[in-house]
């Protein structure tokens, strides 16, 4: 187990890295104020009008980094400090959420997908850890082959989550050059405003990156100690 917990140890600081970068990157371009005057919801309301989207519709959620936007309901929801500022961070994350929401519209394939796998992964994330687990122990304890079974069901519980963040990286990132075409050919943003607005979508990339890298190290960390890698 020895492994496994500096595994997770190193994702947590990696994750806690770029985490941290990113919430700098967003203070430091919430100063750049945009000289259009228009404020996140404003930004969000003229990109869904740009690409004939009617039907979803703008709001505030409480919270910091909480924006996104729902397809069950149709709504791009807003944090506070995006909804009300006009600045270059909060047009990267309202048109970043427009962009999912001009997704959904377009039916694009990898939203569709991840949305399939929603209901499937809520299941088996909080319970693929404990049957893997289980499983090894059973067998150890039995000798017996079934643990084997259990825990390679584990493994494929496991697997699905790690296939939703994979899923996820071709989903953010596409959001995020939907926004930052929009933002350069409707001239919403500055050039200054637009290298702003730029560098703050790719550190929240990277968050998504770094999630599915984990995930996948996870994986591939209980699949040798399932199929018969060492036992620290």
């Amino acid at each position: 187990m020895m492994g496994y917990y500096i595994l997770i140890g190193a994702i947590a600081l990696v994750s806690w890295l770029v985490s941290n970068k990113l919430k700098s990157k967003f203070k430091h371009y919430s100063k750049v104020h945009l000289s259009n005057g228009m404020s996140g919801a404003e930004i969000a309301e003229k990109m869904l009008a740009d690409h004939g989207i009617r039907d979803v519709k703008v709001v505030s959620t409480a919270g910091m980094l909480t924006d996104h936007y729902n397809p069950q309901n149709k709504t791009v929801n807003l944090s506070e400090g995006v909804y009300n500022q006009r600045n270059a961070s909060a047009a990267a994350v309202a048109a970043h959420e427009c962009g999912h929401a001009v997704q959904h519209a377009q039916a694009y394939e990898w939203l569709t997908l991840r949305s399939k796998l929603v209901p499937v992964v809520s299941v088996t994330s909080g319970l693929s850890m404990w049957v893997v687990f289980g499983g090894l122990m059973l067998g150890a304890a039995s000798g017996a082959g079934l643990g084997r079974y259990v825990a390679v069901a584990g493994l494929v519980m496991m697997g699905m989550a790690t296939l939703f963040s994979l899923i996820t990286l071709p989903v953010e990132y596409d959001a995020s050059n939907r926004a930052l075409a929009w933002l350069k050919a409707k001239n919403v943003v500055t050039p200054q405003e637009y290298k702003g607005s730029e560098d703050a979508l790719k550190w929240a990339a990277r968050t998504y990156l770094v999630a599915a890298i984990g995930s996948l190290a996870t994986l591939a960390y209980w699949a040798m100690q399932v199929f018969g890698g060492s036992r620290d």
